[in-house]
């Protein structure tokens, strides 16, 4: 039987909220399109709803909540709610259960909108999609919550203390995988002073002492999911792997497995739009080993002559499985 794949973070939802005639069984457009999730044996997906720091952000985000309800009745054979009773018989679910996350809240709130517009439409948007996953708080840039992950200096704002405080309870991760380290340690020292209930995951980042890059983990912020008993989801993004070898993506998981994540380790493969991309320096995104959602049968099997059936259980689903029942109970 082939294993079962959980992967925490696709940008399927802006690509069909953006590009005209986009499908999402469209192959050739995204390689997180369907037929590429049944190859590989994706069982859960968790899907972004992706904005940028404009004034717009707010409708685009409803955009793509309307896709996330209407691939489900378009592609029902295949497609259905990742709630927990599908979760918790993943192993024998036919079909691929989506589950919604958020990546900025700018999505949440726009720069000029009052901070109550934040709560008011998360809770909305948890009400059409059935659950939030997690809330990355910011993407690159900076916004009203914090620092992006390419920003110097920039932590958690007032903004973003509130945001954290209304999640306390909701059963809502919070995300580090696209904030400044000067965020991600406002937002840890944040829960701890105010005894908050988020959990804190990575859920597209690898790991900064096998690649040196803004994006990555530092062993501090690995270290605190750790010992929080977050996921950190493993990004297939060449630019976060190593831009010259395709090998470097066993050494980022065999590195969280050494680092003591073995519980913690996940993928997120990260696939988005890439057709038109402007920084063409980056092409191709995806190295041909982890070029698609169907690779990840042969990732495992690679990875099979260092890790144990039980190891390659817990990359594969375990972890991300045994995460998210913990946290919606």
């Amino acid at each position: 039987m082939k294993t079962p794949i959980v992967d925490t973070h696709c940008d399927l939802l802006s690509y069909l909220a953006n590009v005209p005639g986009a499908r999402a069984d469209k192959t050739e457009d995204i390689a997180c399109a369907l037929p590429f999730l049944k190859t590989g044996n994706v069982k859960m997906q968790v899907m972004a709803i992706f904005t940028d720091v404009v004034s717009g952000s707010m409708d685009f985000a409803d955009k793509q909540v309307d896709h996330f309800q209407s691939i489900q009745k378009t592609f029902a054979e295949d497609l259905t709610l990742a709630d927990f009773e599908f979760l918790n018989s993943l192993e024998n679910q036919d079909k691929i259960g989506l589950l919604a996350a958020i990546e900025s809240a700018s999505g949440l709130a726009n720069e000029t909108a009052p901070i109550q517009a934040a709560f008011d439409r998360l809770d909305k948007i948890i009400e059409k999609t059935g659950r939030v996953a997690y809330i990355s708080m910011t993407h690159h840039k900076e916004n009203r919550f914090g620092g992006g992950n390419y920003t110097e200096g920039i932590g958690l704002k007032d903004d973003g203390k509130r945001l954290l405080d209304y999640m306390s309870g909701k059963k809502i991760a919070i995300d580090l995988s696209h904030t400044s380290d000067l965020l991600a340690e406002g937002i840890l020292n944040h829960i701890d002073k105010t005894n908050l209930h988020v959990p804190v995951i990575a859920s597209h980042s690898n790991f900064r002492s096998i690649w040196n890059h803004k994006r990555n983990l530092t062993d501090e912020f690995v270290k605190e999911i750790i010992h929080r008993k977050g996921i950190i989801g493993v990004n297939f993004l060449r630019a976060f792997l190593d831009t010259e070898d395709p090998n470097r993506i066993y050494e980022h998981i065999l590195y969280g497995f050494e680092k003591g994540a073995e519980d913690q380790i996940c993928f997120g493969a990260d696939f988005f739009y890439t057709v038109g991309f402007p920084d063409i320096g980056r092409i191709p995104f995806y190295f041909p080993n982890v070029e698609n959602a169907s690779k990840y049968p042969d990732v495992l099997k690679t990875l099979s002559e260092k890790l144990s059936q039980d190891q390659l259980e817990k990359l594969a689903f375990k972890n991300a499985k045994d995460f998210f029942l913990r946290t919606w109970r």
